[in-house]
């Protein structure tokens, strides 16, 4: 019998390149110096999507069920991202944060993350009305919790930091068309330049098409990304607010509500809201691409989601079509504020993984194929927890090899 070889571009093959993608090339040079790493992205630059359109907070993972992925990368990867923008002069701070009830229904709520913190092994101390205006003099509430251990970074910068500290080949603009697996002989990927990129395992870390991608390689997800868009505004009188403010969020979905955010820069942005994007790249209204918008409603797990929490999601579209509408939202937290002070900024789409029969995924979710390893829903805290989930898929992807 004769042995086909094959000539192969380079050991380990991602796809995207957002923070995750990154993180994950970064671990693999790391734990196995001259493993060939090459990753496509088809920006003409790092972390344009989900990476660089958030709140830019490091979560100290309060909320998250202890025992769960994002409990245990979210206070790991806390404290490594806080030492990491350290090392190399990335923009950080750690500021704490609030998380405010400004409901007597939501105390209970508040109470449980008080124990959840504790679980996770997180400081938190218990604030009643007085206290909260020591942190924040024009919040109101009738209790709080103050979460010492969250921050702000430059998570953009973090991106680029990563990609030149891999060693790994980057190639930007490059957007991946078609992909030809074989166990025996690794992956091949077609771009839509007409190259053929060959590697030994293939990484998808492509977010907001991490699906498709996955399809793409002869594996079913059994999970269709549902696009939703986060507005934003700035706030133009940003002395109102000195650091991160939160409402109590609802458990049933993984959205943490309109929360207010002093960042890097000096300027607080209020948000995001959560409504359907009409494209997985739909940062507003006017954005709509068919063949995605297709994908979504014929997903039965979209219609479920519907049907369900018709009101909830009734409730945020009224947000987004009426500024009015998202200014009362926001009073809730800070009176003072007022419709004219909400200044529009830039969107960001989160990419939330949505089972058939409707189920929000709510934790980190990683799958394998022969020589395939697929990240298929890293949303927040992806960002804050990059390291380890980095380090986590690197061990799975160096194991195919």
């Amino acid at each position: 019998m004769v042995r086909v070889r094959t000539a192969y571009d380079c050991d380990v093959l991602v796809i995207g390149g957002g923070i995750v993608g990154l993180s994950t090339a970064y671990a693999i040079t790391r734990a196995a110096p001259g493993t060939r790493v090459t990753v496509l992205e088809k920006e003409p630059g790092p972390a344009r999507h989900q990476t660089g359109r958030n709140s830019g907070v490091i979560h100290s993972g309060i909320y998250y069920r202890p025992g769960s992925l994002k409990a245990r990368y979210a206070v790991r990867g806390a404290a490594e991202m806080v030492k990491f923008c350290a090392e190399y002069g990335i923009p950080h701070a750690v500021t704490g944060k609030l998380i405010v009830a400004t409901d007597r229904s939501e105390l209970p709520r508040l109470h449980a993350l008080v124990q959840r913190g504790r679980e996770n092994g997180i400081p938190v101390r218990e604030l009643g009305a007085p206290q909260i205006a020591e942190y924040e003099p024009e919040v109101r509430g009738l209790a709080a919790i103050h979460v010492g251990t969250t921050g702000i970074c430059d998570f953009v910068a973090v991106a680029r930091q990563l990609a030149h500290g891999s060693g790994a080949e980057i190639r930007y603009g490059t957007r991946v068309v078609r992909v030809d697996r074989r166990p025996e002989r690794g992956v091949a990927v077609l771009t839509a330049a007409g190259d053929v990129v060959r590697g030994r395992v293939l990484v998808n870390c492509a977010g907001l098409h991490c699906d498709e991608i996955a399809r793409l390689t002869g594996d079913e997800p059994e999970v269709r990304i549902v696009p939703f868009r986060g507005e934003y505004y700035e706030l133009a009188r940003p002395e109102l607010v000195r650091g991160l403010v939160y409402p109590v969020p609802d458990p049933a979905f993984p959205f943490l509500g309109v929360h207010l955010t002093r960042g890097i820069d000096g300027g607080v942005h209020i948000g995001p809201n959560a409504v359907p994007a009409l494209a997985r790249e739909g940062y507003g209204w006017g954005t709509v691409r068919w063949r995605e918008l297709g994908s979504t409603l014929t997903w039965p797990g979209s219609w479920h989601i519907a049907r369900r929490h018709w009101r909830y999601g009734a409730g945020e579209l009224r947000r987004s079509l009426s500024k009015g509408a998202f200014t009362e939202a926001v009073r809730r937290l800070l009176p003072g504020v007022s419709e004219g002070d909400l200044v529009p900024t830039a969107a960001g789409v989160r990419a939330q993984a949505v089972l058939r029969d409707g189920t929000l995924v709510d934790d980190f979710l990683i799958r394998e194929g022969p020589r395939t390893v697929h990240v298929l829903n890293a949303p927040s805290p992806a960002a804050t927890a990059s390291l380890p989930i980095g380090r986590e898929v690197a061990r799975r992807a160096l194991s195919a090899l």
